[in-house]
């Protein structure tokens, strides 16, 4: 699930206002840019008050429509957020205790803090990235009407960087997705200081264990993960402006040798090209910022398509009959699943009655079963085989 598409199942219509707007903000900045550069050129062509008209125009222009755009995705990434968080939060109180286990609180955590501000940044990243692909679009659009000779060399460039950027791109994507993995490691180590803070006090040995072992062995694959991850992006930033400055060096040195051309009309080019590295730096850059939204949009899909499938029908609960008489298990069983088959854990086939006034004691070992029970006769866990009736009525998913 992309950004675009998260975005558009929140409004359609205001994403769509927000990126016109954006790339008519940046199609009026490359305006201004092709307005200077012939004003510069051909300075007696065109009567300064049509200029300066122009130039007044093109301005308010991109200045009102990157204001509109800005403010329209701000509060449609606001929005979207917070639709997130609440049907994340809904699914997950309508999910069954023993799949919520399962995932671990650590994760659903991560999930909804982390991966949900990583979405947040991204979205508003999203009007200058929009401004910015405008500008380079206008710009060839530009340097085409002055020459196609000129675009024809700008673009195997440009076939050239994204190619050779594509695998750097592809690295550092796929280094940090698996600081992302990291992370949901971490926030269980970070749980564990929490609760376990005391028997980690009372035993020296295990508490340096814990250190060294979990969680500084953690946080360092995590920070190796992002470094490589983050340097990657840093690097190909760094080869895109290296491929536009190769360019300005064709144009300004080879290009006269092998095409006449104008000394304004070079200006012209130099101009453009040199405005561009500006806006292709800032797209770049937002590329690192974009791709963990993408990380995150996936972590939160996978996690939000299994608790779907386990959630609860969402259905009123029948009014509590408060004078009941019995509630029985008949042969009833769970088991706790495990990676290994041959160690899995099932508690029964359980015969119980219990009735209104017992004072019943469950008594065990530790392992033994007893929390798991409780968990079965509130409701918490559903049986995965045998039945529970109250009263003469069977439980089932739409009235437990």
């Amino acid at each position: 699930m992309n950004l675009i598409y998260f975005l558009l199942q929140s409004s359609w219509k205001m994403v769509a206002i927000a990126i016109a707007t954006g790339f008519l903000s940046g199609g009026s900045s490359a305006g201004l840019i092709a307005l200077i550069s012939h004003a510069l050129s051909n300075p007696n062509s065109t009567s300064p008050t049509l200029l300066a008209g122009g130039f007044v125009g093109l301005a308010l222009v991109a200045l009102l429509t990157s204001i509109v755009s800005q403010v329209v995705l701000i509060r449609l990434s606001q929005d979207a957020v917070f639709h997130m968080q609440m049907r994340l939060s809904r699914q997950i109180l309508s999910s069954e205790l023993s799949h919520l286990e399962q995932l671990g609180t650590p994760r659903l955590l991560a999930t909804l803090t982390e991966d949900v501000q990583a979405i947040s940044n991204a979205v508003f990243s999203i009007p200058f990235l929009c401004i910015n692909l405008a500008i380079v679009a206008g710009c060839l659009v530009y340097v085409t009407w002055l020459s196609w000779q000129v675009l024809m060399m700008l673009l195997v460039l440009l076939a050239i960087a994204i190619g050779s950027s594509r695998i750097l791109l592809r690295r550092a994507r796929k280094l940090l997705a698996f600081a992302r993995e990291d992370q949901d490691s971490l926030f269980n180590h970070f749980r564990t200081l929490s609760e376990g803070i005391k028997e980690l006090k009372l035993h020296y040995q295990r508490r340096q264990d814990f250190l060294t072992e979990d969680l500084q062995t953690t946080a360092a694959q995590f920070r190796r993960h992002n470094i490589s991850g983050l340097t990657l992006f840093a690097t190909t930033a760094s080869w895109g402006k290296l491929i536009f400055f190769f360019a300005i060096g064709v144009v300004l040195f080879v290009l006269p040798h092998l095409i006449a051309i104008e000394p304004e009309t070079l200006a012209g080019y130099i101009l453009t090209f040199t405005y561009l590295i500006a806006p292709m730096e800032g797209i770049v850059n937002k590329l690192p910022v974009i791709s963990k939204a993408g990380i995150s949009l996936q972590k939160i899909e996978m996690l939000g398509l299994s608790l779907a499938n386990r959630a609860e029908a969402a259905t009123v609960p029948p009014e509590l009959n408060r004078s009941w008489h019995s509630l029985e298990l008949k042969g009833v069983t769970h088991t706790y699943p495990s990676d290994q088959e041959d160690i899995n854990f099932t508690l029964g086939p359980l015969d119980l009655r219990l009735c209104p006034g017992e004072l019943v004691f469950l008594i065990g070992g530790n392992g033994s079963g007893k929390s798991t029970l409780a968990k079965l006769i509130t409701g918490l866990y559903s049986p995965e085989s045998g039945e529970m009736w109250f009263d003469g009525q069977p439980i089932n998913a739409q009235n437990r």
